[in-house]
């Protein structure tokens, strides 16, 4: 049996400011510093064997920081742009509750949270799904299976997309699933890639503000 660990980055500079970051490499603000290394104390007790984290820094600073309060930083890791955050085109830089006050909640809700919803020169979580998962399915389940713990440290978005992989989430259901900045999910697989058990450590109590 293997572990499977997904973190969200902790809270960005921008995430402080209320603003849509999608692909600009935004770094963590201090306050994320502390969600990652709280990210890491939750997972103590498990032994990372490799990690994977997106093309950008605010994920990349979020698995540094896990990794030094488990004393592992010398692992292998691997960054993949397959596993970034959503773009979000036209809406990247405005600030989101500015954006709900002119267009709307029901439209906001569609841009942010809808499984096909498309962003002018943005993405779509559909289109986000369409990289995360064969990037997982290549890349992360082989060594899943072949019994490795692994760790992922990505974004909002691209991990709903593989949770709803994992947990085979519906295309409505997911637009009312949300993971919470510096949140950690832990999921028992088996030998087949088989989920057998699946916990949230860290849960973070206050969603919907980011």
């Amino acid at each position: 049996m293997a572990k499977l660990i997904l973190i969200r980055h902790g809270t960005s500079e921008w995430n402080e400011k209320g603003l849509w970051t999608g692909w600009t490499d935004i770094a963590l603000a201090p306050k994320g510093i502390q969600e990652a290394k709280a990210a890491g104390e939750s997972i103590r007790d498990i032994h990372i064997d490799v990690a994977f984290t997106s093309a950008l820094q605010r994920a990349q600073q979020t698995l540094h920081y896990v990794l030094d309060v488990k004393n592992q930083l010398d692992i292998p890791i691997f960054s993949s742009a397959s596993l970034n955050e959503k773009s979000y085109g036209d809406l990247t830089g405005k600030n989101k509750w500015e954006v709900k006050a002119q267009y709307g909640e029901e439209q906001f809700k569609l841009w942010r949270r809808a499984w096909n919803a498309p962003i002018p020169n943005g993405e779509t979580l559909k289109t986000v799904y369409e990289r995360v998962i064969p990037y997982y399915l290549e890349h992360i389940l082989p060594a899943l299976i072949s019994g490795k713990n692994v760790l992922i440290a990505a974004h909002g978005n691209s991990l709903r997309t593989l949770i709803k992989y994992l947990d085979n989430i519906n295309d409505q259901d997911i637009e009312n699933f949300e993971v919470g900045l510096g949140e950690v999910y832990v999921y028992d697989i088996d030998s087949n890639g088989e989920i057998l058990n699946r916990e949230v450590r860290n849960e973070v109590a206050q969603k919907g503000t980011v």
